[in-house]
């Protein structure tokens, strides 16, 4: 942990999933695939998370092409391996809450969603700035992704079980909608199709 980051609001990018409806066999990682700007799918969602906090990326232990192309596209991005991830996606954000529990607030963003703009992650950490305890980006009348959560939340979240992520927080306590005009807060990477022009790595 960072004692520079303590008590700002950091962005964790969950990156743990094996993607099997990518790739049932496990051999591609939908995370390493390029984008039409040359960018990986993962390298996209940390830049432009990055753009605005520090950011840890939470993978599944073992994952050196991830560290390798991170290190490569995205500058101040640290790396966390979850021994735990096939677990759910809530031990993963668990872990990486447990890293940084000295921040005032958390960004979660997930790392299939490359297309989440840079003034989106200004507007929900601008919210927890001004008291918002949990806010989510609202486009065209539909919520989306990242989430952000302030550490009132903290120890509700670090009780997150399964593969539910904090959605039951979300369906449970008062929720600060940001009305954003980013259409890639619903766009994730989740099939071959959903990445145009796509080429395997």
């Amino acid at each position: 942990m960072n004692p520079a980051y303590t008590d700002k609001v950091v962005g964790i990018l969950l990156a743990a999933g094996r993607g099997r409806r990518f790739d049932p066999t496990g051999k591609q990682s939908k995370l390493l695939q390029s984008l039409p700007d040359g960018a990986t799918v993962l390298g996209s969602a940390a830049r432009n998370l990055s753009a605005t906090l520090p950011v840890y990326v939470i993978c599944r232990s073992g994952a050196p092409a991830l560290a390798a192309q991170l290190a490569k596209q995205v500058n101040g991005c640290t790396l966390l391996q979850c021994d735990d991830a096939d677990e759910g996606m809530a031990a993963t954000l668990v872990y990486g809450l447990q890293q940084t529990a000295v921040a005032a607030g958390w960004v979660v963003a997930l790392g299939d969603m490359p297309y989440v703009q840079v003034s989106t992650i200004k507007a929900l950490t601008a919210a927890l700035a001004q008291g918002a305890d949990i806010a989510v980006p609202i486009c065209r009348g539909r919520r989306g992704n990242p989430v952000a959560f302030s550490r009132h939340h903290l120890s509700r979240l670090l009780q997150l079980r399964g593969d539910q992520g904090a959605r039951s927080l979300l369906q449970s306590f008062p929720v600060v909608e940001v009305e954003v005009d980013d259409v890639g807060v619903f766009q994730d990477i989740d099939t071959v199709a959903d990445i145009p022009q796509s080429r395997a790595c």
